[in-house]
């Protein structure tokens, strides 16, 4: 009997030792990519430019929490840390993750969009989150389109770089469709290009074409998938832990660490094959309007533009009916 214990308490004090060593590694990595994020954002801050730490913000974000095994829905909000606390966002997205069907889809929802805002006139749906943050916004897709949020990200465009640049030290390869030139900001031509985090991040904004915000739209949907990519190579996956530690200062979020920790772990034991994406006005759901008050926008036919996210999200018809 001596002889069959001894191998499983050695097997089980080597498992509890690697637990250990794997925590402190993951716990040393975060550690390591915060520290980094926040001594750049303290040597980026001037007495006239000072920004508040993310960490210590409290946004207003009614919602509930998903439920078990139930499609986790993230809105997720693009924000420019130049520009003054209250701006109208360029990046609107619903990201949902189903942990049963280990799936990612992403919905854009155009910024020119629209739409009715609660307790205010019809506009263009990023101007809610100017008149009222990510809950207004949250309160405006679900009076639109019937959509239950459960958390919110605001990314910083700075910490985007950070973050393309740690996942990708050498660069995201992209293929340049066409001429890019737009003041001091891009200047790229067609073909195969390598681009880091800044150049990067231009070439996704970029909307000085006739595609306009579709084309920057689309621009954002193969960004991720090009970065979702890069994040499963065996160097990607040694950078979680880091890179969830370096993004953190850059974003404000109703999320825990523990649950980002959480979501990246099941994404990296089931890993997906690829990012499922929609654009919101869909083909032939809009026509061209301008208002006085809203300028140029894009007029939804509501119903369809619903009906195609459901349909894209897989909602049943009782989640519709109500």
């Amino acid at each position: 009997m001596t002889f069959i214990k001894k191998p499983i308490i050695f097997f089980f004090l080597l498992t509890v030792l690697i637990g250990i060593a794997f925590s402190l590694y993951v716990f040393s990595e975060f550690q390591t990519g915060r520290n980094a994020s926040l001594q750049q954002l303290d040597d980026n801050t001037t007495p006239e430019n000072e920004q508040p730490p993310t960490e210590d913000t409290d946004i207003e974000f009614n919602s509930e929490h998903p439920i078990e095994n139930e499609p986790i829905n993230i809105l997720l909000v693009g924000v420019d840390a130049r520009q003054e606390e209250k701006a109208r966002t360029d990046t609107i997205m619903i990201a949902q993750y189903h942990p049963k069907n280990e799936s990612i889809k992403i919905a854009s929802i155009m910024r020119d969009s629209y739409v009715s805002i609660p307790g205010y006139q019809k506009n263009k749906i990023n101007t809610s989150f100017f008149l009222g943050g990510p809950e207004l916004l949250r309160q405006t897709i679900k009076e639109n389109f019937d959509i239950d949020l459960h958390y919110y990200a605001m990314v910083n465009f700075e910490g985007f770089i950070h973050v393309v640049d740690l996942i990708a030290p050498d660069g995201i390869t992209v293929n340049v469709p066409k001429r890019m030139v737009h003041k001091n900001d891009i200047n790229l031509y067609p073909g195969v290009q390598t681009l880091d985090g800044k150049q990067l991040l231009n070439y996704v904004r970029f909307r000085s074409d006739h595609e306009n915000d579709f084309g920057r739209v689309r621009r954002q949907q193969e960004t991720i998938s090009l970065l979702k990519d890069e994040l499963l190579t065996l160097k990607g996956l040694t950078r979680i832990p880091q890179l969830v530690g370096s993004i953190e200062p850059y974003v404000d979020t109703n999320m825990t660490t523990g649950k980002v920790i959480s979501l990246g772990k099941d994404f990296v034991l089931h890993p997906v094959d690829e990012v499922e994406t929609l654009t919101i006005p869909v083909q032939d759901g809009y026509e061209d309007r301008r208002y006085l008050h809203a300028g140029q926008v894009l007029e939804l036919d509501v119903e369809k533009n619903k009906s195609a996210l459901h349909d894209f999200f897989n909602l049943s018809p009782h989640h519709a009916a109500n």
